[in-house]
């Protein structure tokens, strides 16, 4: 049995339908320590986002294994999940996106397979401003 519902599987498919470019999602997981009960089920779950477009592409990584490619991203806890397009945006998703968080994840999805960020004229003129880089990190908690 899939993590997806069949209404759920139809509703991922026609929002992937509106992809305008390529999506890799790469999944960082573990067999053993903290997250690692959590990994199979994001790799699961991002097989099945995946099944629901020629589009996307998944490639899975073993956080204490595939070393390099964990540095090359700045993974250092699992399960994590790089949302890259064309290029790396910088979007990480660490833990399941479960709940109102998969939703985020398939914006995330579309978002980087255009390259233009979904921002008024006003927040991009601001950010166009910045001049050093800024970390931002959004924590939610099920509830």
């Amino acid at each position: 049995m899939g993590i997806l519902t069949d209404r759920d599987r139809a509703a991922v498919t026609d929002e992937l339908a509106k992809l305008a470019g390529p999506v890799r999602l790469l999944v960082f997981g573990q067999q053993l320590g903290p997250g690692a009960e959590y990994s199979v089920e994001t790799e699961r779950l991002v097989r099945e986002v995946a099944e629901c477009s020629d589009k996307v592409s998944v490639e899975v990584f073993n956080l204490h294994i595939d070393r390099e490619q964990a540095e090359r991203y700045a993974i250092d806890r699992t399960p994590a999940i790089v949302v890259e397009g064309e290029r790396d945006y910088g979007i990480r998703f660490f833990g399941i996106p479960a709940g109102y968080e998969f939703t985020n994840l398939i914006d995330a999805m579309q978002v980087v397979a255009s390259g233009e960020p979904k921002l008024s004229p006003e927040t991009l003129e601001r950010v166009r401003g910045l001049t050093t880089p800024i970390h931002i990190q959004v924590f939610t908690t099920p509830t």
